[in-house]
């Protein structure tokens, strides 16, 4: 059976299409008493209407039916149905059968019109994102089959002289169907995919936890390695290199496991089932850290699977991508943490909407919290308005004030908070019914700016209003050790914070030559009006209605010049290829000179901080911004300040912001650099480097210590510190471990209130940049082989 939509002629199609009215089955459609030339004249305004169009079905080459799609909004109002960008209204009138009943021909009709509705414009479809019906609610026969092509119904409406059942049908719905495709939703866990999942999460696991010194792998000889687990039945073999900070650079592709002369299937969460005591992982907590490493797996799965059908870009098509395509491609999570991904709370769907790693737009859900119950902090020079004018359009402004004010409610008294969709669905009317029921939290529904979800999970780019912040908010999820909530209490100093921070970047020349500075948290907004402020114990239930905004990268950025997660230095896709070996390549210069210039805006500008300020941030890659020019860095921006920056020293500082002082010991000052960028940034761009025959390992650490001693040579009186305690070049330095810090407590890994006090160590590292080691490094200033 061959099925085809084309455009209606009124001229040709009106006595075909009177006929089909003038049957009994035709009764709703209101229009058997027409007269050919009154059909005619309707389709002919159908016809000039650039709302609506008219289709003739034709089966086999013979005219069966005729489909309308029009635009929902000329025939139902908005508080009915709050128009989406892609919808489509559908009215479908089939012709009575030719020739003897043909069993399921209705069925395979709407299936047609379907397909024709939401398939791709490029596929000779309408690209709809969404099918509108609104039948009359005694017309039972199409309601049935609305129901098996996965409409859903929204309710019952009064729609002119007819009572019409309000339904929609999505891609996702009409494929999920008895008339779709039967898509599966867990076609990503497929057995090839998972393999190939295993195998990378387990070769991350034995890396990292040897790393950290929990695993101790053999050596056979010859790069060959094979790791026993005190009573476990299987055995893991493999190859591998080991860099310096006991970096373990892992062939995937030769990792196996085995039980005497029986081969084994990889299997990550079987290998720390196996390896629970080895690595301290408490019985009590053993179920809730493979949940997040299951998460983790089913995110690799995921992301494997959509790169392998094409639908993920690959590294040379990021090397000129913008900044949200590049954020959408990252895929590791965090290059030292094995359960990564966890993210418990979310369902699959929620992934798709909100991972960051789907790349999808959402909007974020508004409440109104009353004033005299939240607290809103601004940064020097902010008020109120201006905050409002980047925080909203002035559609939303309007919009909000309007609900409120048709509720009897003052808008004056009310902040206005944004939330996440999914805090907005799970927590807000269930956890904080009681404030709405009292008028303390208004909701007012979804914006209208489109927002994509950030590394971070919680932290949203504006796509609808270019420059507009960035926003921050909480999320009652668990993910990486912690429930990722924003307290209100902590987030009041958070502007001022900033503006100090800031004030300190912008007065240092030494800053601006390496071309760094932050992104400031310019408004903060917290309700703590609830009953979960009034307990005695502080409580994760605090944390849940806060936000804040960001100021946005992209307004300044120098011409020319590219926007990049750091992450992106550490990512390769799923053909192995990395990101920074291709802009290495797309910039032109050996890799040695394009990793001097890194290091210069990177790595030297942390050092000036602690050495020159006694300020240490968290510079990962996901709270930096990097600025690149013809695929060089030539800067970046530091983000994240309020939770994750501390003054080390004794400087003064405005009793406001008090609570960042963390006085440390000169070594405890030296591991914001040693650990927090050499072992937990440096060391894996070090190993994708020399994999890729890029620059040897001895090399790259060479060009670190020629980045010191360039500091140094320039700001002699600073090279130990303001106290003069600070050693970034001795011999061993902590080895401060993150995984231990999650198998530990996977519900909270720190107290982030005294965060020195819950670290965990391993002994001491050597330090690859350490003065002697330096002192005989060979010249590293030419390209090293193979680049």
């Amino acid at each position: 059976m061959t099925i085809d939509l084309t455009p209606v002629d009124p001229a040709r199609h009106a006595e075909q299409v009177h006929r089909w009215l003038a049957e009994d089955r035709a009764v709703f459609w209101q229009m058997t008493r027409h007269r050919p030339p009154e059909v005619r004249e309707y389709l002919e305004a159908v016809d000039a209407d650039p709302r609506q169009d008219g289709w003739i079905l034709a089966v086999d080459g013979a005219e069966q039916a005729y489909v309308e799609t029009y635009d929902p909004a000329i025939l139902i109002p908005a508080e009915h149905l709050a128009p989406r960008p892609g919808d489509l209204g559908m009215h479908l009138l089939i012709g009575p059968p030719q020739g003897d009943p043909v069993h399921g021909f209705t069925a395979r009709v709407m299936q047609a019109v379907l397909r024709f509705c939401l398939g791709p414009v490029a596929e000779g479809g309408l690209g709809a994102q969404r099918v509108v019906v609104e039948p009359d609610a005694r017309n039972t026969a199409i309601l049935a089959k609305n129901a098996a092509a996965g409409f859903r119904v929204l309710g019952e409406i009064e729609l002119g002289d007819k009572r019409a059942v309000l339904s929609v049908c999505t891609r996702e719905d009409f494929a999920a169907s008895p008339l779709g495709e039967g898509t599966d939703p867990h076609a990503h866990l497929a057995a090839d995919v998972a393999a190939t999942a295993h195998r990378h999460l387990l070769a991350k696991a034995i890396a990292e936890f040897s790393h950290e010194r929990m695993l101790a792998p053999r050596h056979l000889g010859e790069g060959r390695y094979e790791l026993e687990l005190p009573g476990a039945a299987s055995r893991y073999r493999f190859r591998a290199r080991l860099l310096p900070l006991e970096h373990w650079l892992i062939e995937e592709a030769s990792l196996t496991r085995h039980d005497g002369d029986r081969d084994l299937p990889l299997d990550v969460l079987e290998f720390v089932r196996e390896a629970q005591d080895l690595l301290g992982l408490p019985d009590a907590l053993a179920s809730t850290y493979l949940e997040e490493l299951a998460s983790t797996f089913a995110s690799t799965c995921a992301k494997l699977h959509a790169a392998r059908a094409g639908n993920r870009p690959t590294s040379p098509q990021l090397v000129d991508a913008d900044l949200q395509t590049v954020e959408a491609a990252m895929t590791e999570g965090h290059p030292g943490f094995l359960a990564g991904n966890g993210r418990i709370g979310y369902g699959l769907s929620d992934y798709r909407a909100y991972a960051p790693e789907e790349g999808r737009r959402t909007r974020l859900v508004w409440v109104a919290a009353r004033r005299a119950l939240s607290h809103l902090s601004l940064g020097e020079g902010l008020d109120e308005p201006a905050h409002r004018a980047t925080a909203l359009s002035p559609e939303e402004q309007d919009a909000f004030a309007g609900r409120l004010a048709r509720r009897g409610l003052d808008p004056d008294d009310y902040h206005l908070l944004p939330l996440h969709p999914w805090q907005a669905e799970h927590r807000l009317p269930i956890t904080f019914a009681a404030d709405i029921a009292r008028g303390d939290l208004v909701p007012l529904g979804p914006g209208g700016d489109e927002h994509q979800p950030q590394q971070s999970l919680r932290t949203f780019f504006n796509r609808t209003r270019p420059g507009a912040p960035y926003v921050k908010v909480a999320l009652a999820i668990q993910n990486m050790g912690f429930l990722r909530g924003l307290s209100p209490r902590y987030m009041r100093d958070t502007p001022a914070i900033n503006d100090w921070v800031a004030e300190l970047v912008r007065g240092d020349a030494e800053f601006a030559a390496r071309g760094f500075s932050v992104l400031r948290e310019r408004s903060a907004l917290g309700y703590t009006g609830d009953v979960y402020h009034r307990t005695r114990e502080p409580n994760p239930h605090r944390k849940m209605l806060a936000a804040l905004w960001r100021e946005s990268p992209v307004p300044l950025l120098g011409p020319g010049e590219q926007a990049m997660t750091m992450a992106a230095l550490l990512h390769r896709d799923h053909t192995g290829r990395s990101l920074v070996g291709e802009l290495i390549r797309a910039s032109g210069l050996d890799a040695c000179t394009w990793v001097a210039a890194f290091l210069d805006a990177y790595l030297r500008p942390l050092v000036h901080a602690l050495l020159a300020h006694e300020v240490v941030f968290m510079p990962h890659g996901e709270n930096l911004i990097l600025r690149l020019r013809d695929h060089r860095v030539v800067g970046a921006f530091l983000k994240d300040i309020g939770e994750e920056v501390a003054v080390v020293g004794r400087r003064p500082l405005p009793e406001v912001i008090g609570r960042i002082r963390a006085l440390s010991t000169g070594a405890e000052k030296a591991l914001s650099i040693q650990t927090d960028v050499f072992d937990g940034v440096l060391r894996h761009l070090c190993g994708i480097l020399e994999a890729d025959g890029l620059i040897r390992a001895d090399a790259f650490w060479g060009l670190v210590a020629q980045t010191l001693d360039a500091y140094e040579s320039d700001h002699p009186s600073l090279a130990r510190g303001l106290a003069g305690d600070v050693d970034l070049r001795g011999q061993t330095f902590a080895h401060s471990c993150l995984n231990r810090l999650q198998l530990r407590n996977t519900l909270q890994m720190v107290d982030l209130g005294n965060q020195a006090e819950s670290l965990l160590y391993a002994g001491e590292m050597p330090n690859p940049v350490a003065r002697e080691s330096a002192a005989t490094r060979s010249e590293v200033s030419v390209p090293a082989a193979g680049r």
